[in-house]
């Protein structure tokens, strides 16, 4: 039996729309609906939502999410990330409960749209994998090729790829003949709890799970 914990981050800080993780969606806050979904899976998970504010912390135990602890403001914060979000719910729960676990599902509160079925089928892949692979995560391709883009330096345009594949001057070819790439989507993130030693939450080698737009 694996021992998986889901993660769901809700910091209050949002700059863009604020306090977006517990504005109404079809009638719930956001970060409720990803609770609800982990609620819903087929597999058996401990739930904990991790925010720094007391009122989100309220909403997250009123769906029936565990939340333990306040994150600390300084890593919830616009430029905060994933892995001290992580870590911080790692150390604690070791540092307080002697609490681990095998794996680690994170379900950010932006998606609730989210499908039971994928988040079913993403940790049966993962499961049945993670000898081989750090994490897993959601990706869907990406429309414009990452190999015909450029950086700006002094005013000059500075190609990115200047070769790919044996395939020279790439940001000249045409997008067909070029690699297939794809894009993180933020919808599903799964990984190897042991990974977090190691100051990642992505590790080497990561299992896609491709999706359509």
């Amino acid at each position: 039996m694996v021992n998986i914990l889901c993660i769901i981050p809700a910091r209050s800080g949002s700059k863009g729309i604020k306090h977006k993780n517990i504005k109404l969606f079809n009638g719930k806050p956001l970060l409720a609906w990803s609770i609800i979904q982990a609620q819903q899976s087929s597999y058996d998970m401990r739930i904990i939502v991790s925010t720094d504010s007391e009122e989100y912390a309220a909403i997250a135990k009123q769906y029936g999410a565990e939340v333990p602890f306040l994150r600390p403001t300084n890593i919830s914060q616009d430029l905060s990330t994933d892995f001290e979000c992580i870590e911080h719910v790692v150390t604690w729960l070791y540092a307080n409960e002697k609490y681990t676990s095998d794996i680690m599902l994170q379900l950010r509160p932006t998606q609730p749209l989210r499908k039971i079925k994928d988040i079913n089928a993403c940790l049966k892949l993962f499961i049945k994998n993670r000898s081989t692979y750090d994490s897993l995560r959601t990706v869907v391709p990406f429309t414009k090729s990452p190999y015909k883009m450029y950086s700006v330096k002094n005013n000059v345009l500075v190609p990115l790829f200047k070769k790919i594949n044996n395939i020279n001057e790439p940001y000249n070819q045409c997008r067909q003949t070029l690699p297939e790439t794809y894009l993180h989507n933020g919808y599903i993130d799964i990984f190897n709890t042991n990974i977090i030693k190691k100051g990642t939450i992505s590790g080497d080698n990561i299992l896609p799970f491709i999706m359509k737009q």
